[in-house]
């Protein structure tokens, strides 16, 4: 603000310079939707390792394939992801389980607790009530005597045949106006247990204190939960949930950003259904990220399906159009040990593991580095569903299938690099996953990096500050090695000026930006020409 002179001497303003930094996003925080044996449900948690899911969602579960590509996301060096749960409701069963705890006097009902999450792990918690408190009114020196209105909660959780305490509330009430409030306690801090509501939002807790659970020894005595249960197979519907209430694959639209999206299949043996592909692809290209899609499991028996009638093969996954950009198949499958099943080796899908390579590529080498190649060897996978001849895999590229291959000394490893809209006889502009994966990451980079220029004056300052500000930011990738081209004119173009916003623009409140980049695209094709030099003849 200019200053106003009042008294005579010396004024100071400070101007503002006009650099708004434009930090680069995260290129690869992978959210991956399923079946997991807990945790809340519709709901995204970021986790940043195998121990944080493991924590939340119950860890490796056989019933849960989601669990498997979690795990084969952190082996493969993966950082970040967003987990979204989803239950397939028994019935009007919503399969969490309940623990009754007595109350004293008549008529009144049991204190009811209920499980954080549904699944059968709710059934291993138990609770006990004991009034080993103090009064706080007693008049000082006389003998303590419990407040019947205070009272202490020990939730405990059985593991095998060990009973382990696990959380503790000491001199709660159920007295609404409590400052220890039990419901409003367990609301805020517990892993484990919650009080239920009634239709009207209000807690629902009895007119009667808890019975004390103590036996002569002054032991407790536990109450057990029971009728959690872990929900039917999954179903497209749950998959694909309501958009409006923002459930199944629209609970994403809760987290502010992902990169991939994984959407392993709801159990061993299926496939994830094209119809949650085909929504799934939507809501990728509406938040710019990449969907890794997984081959059918019946490809590869008795004869790969993809190689003798891939066309066909393909649109049954329901993922056309310049949609398609934004998807990326990888086939075939990958074989594994499964540690519930004492190490026997089971087919899972790749999604987790290729979404890690990614991760890794990126923070190696960065997001324009094709995650493919010897570098991209994948860990944790013993053998692949069907290895694939040279030949075939030459027909598979040329439809935009990416295969993974097992060589000697190099082992399992990523072969291919496009989109499915990289088949041949597209000829699109984004054939390339590092291509489409490098236009989505400055994309989004520019989106957040420019919400500064909305309501300024729209004149040739605001301009030359645009320019200022997106040319540093494209220049920085530029010194990374993002772009072709040996200078920045080569590499990059920042156009932002009367050219670009003409005054009809102006009128309508627009300001135009004009952003072009030369990528780096991969040497899929490798050609080495030897020719035999004929002996000299001296003449």
């Amino acid at each position: 603000m200019p200053v106003q002179p009042t008294y005579p001497g010396v004024y100071i303003e400070e101007i503002p310079s006009g650099v708004r930094t434009i930090t680069g996003v995260a290129t690869s925080i992978t959210a991956f939707i399923g079946r997991a044996s807990r945790g809340p449900v519709n709901d995204p948690v970021t986790i940043t390792s195998f121990a944080d899911y493991e924590r939340n969602f119950g860890g490796l579960s056989v019933d849960s394939t989601m669990s498997y590509a979690v795990q084969d996301f952190y082996l493969n060096g993966g950082s970040e992801a967003i987990v979204v749960r989803i239950y397939g409701k028994d019935g009007t069963n919503e399969g969490v389980a309940t623990i009754d705890l007595p109350t004293l006097g008549s008529p009144g009902g049991p204190l009811t607790l209920y499980a954080s999450s549904p699944g059968t792990w709710g059934n291993n918690l138990l609770a006990s009530v004991d009034y080993n408190t103090d009064d706080p009114t007693a008049n000082p020196g006389s003998p303590p005597a419990p407040d019947p209105n205070i009272f202490n909660l020990i939730i405990y959780q059985k593991n095998e045949e060990e009973i382990t305490k696990v959380e503790e509330y000491l001199n709660v009430s159920l007295l609404e106006n409590d400052k220890r409030f039990l419901p409003r306690l367990l609301e805020q801090r517990s892993d484990f247990v919650n009080v239920g509501t009634k239709n009207d939002g209000s807690w629902d807790i009895p007119s009667m204190r808890p019975a004390e659970q103590l036996d002569p020894n002054n032991d407790p005595i536990l109450t057990a939960a029971s009728g959690g249960s872990d929900g039917l197979v999954l179903t497209e519907t749950e998959y694909t949930g309501v958009e409006d209430d923002k459930t199944g694959l629209y609970a994403l639209r809760k987290t502010d950003l992902f990169n991939l999206l994984c959407i392993p299949p709801p159990e061993r043996g299926t496939d994830t259904n094209p119809a949650v592909y085909s929504q799934a692809i939507a809501l990728c290209v509406e938040k710019r990220a990449m969907l890794i899609v997984d081959s059918p499991y019946n490809w590869a028996s008795p004869i790969s399906k993809a190689v003798s009638n891939p066309k066909d093969n393909l649109g049954t996954l329901l993922i056309t159009g310049t949609n398609a950009r934004n998807a990326a198949l990888y086939y075939p499958l990958i074989q594994r040990t499964d540690p519930l099943r004492t190490n026997q080796l089971d087919t899972f899908v790749p999604c987790g593991a290729i979404a890690g390579l990614m991760a890794k590529t990126d923070k190696d080498r960065g997001v324009w580095k094709a995650p493919a190649g010897n570098d991209a060897a994948l860990n944790s996978v013993q053998s692949l569903q069907i290895n694939l001849t040279d030949l075939e895999n030459g027909q598979l590229n040329k439809l935009g299938i990416n295969c993974l291959r097992s060589f000697p000394l190099t082992g399992k490893v990523v072969w291919g690099a496009r989109t499915m809209r990289g088949a041949d006889q597209h000829g699109d502009e984004y054939k390339y996953v590092p291509v489409r994966r490098t236009a989505l990451f400055i994309e989004e980079s520019l989106y957040r990096g420019t919400q500064w220029v909305v309501f300024e004056p729209n004149d040739e300052p605001l301009w030359a500050q645009i320019r200022l500000n997106v040319g540093g930011f494209m220049h920085n990738l530029f010194r990374q090695g993002a772009f072709q081209g040996k200078t920045p004119r080569e590499a990059y173009l920042v156009k932002c000026d009367k050219e670009t916003t003409t005054q009809n623009d102006i009128n309508l409140g627009i300001v135009n930006i004009l952003v072009g980049f030369a990528p780096l695209k991969p040497a899929e094709f490798v050609i080495i020409k030897i020719q035999q030099l004929a002996g000299q003849i001296e003449s």
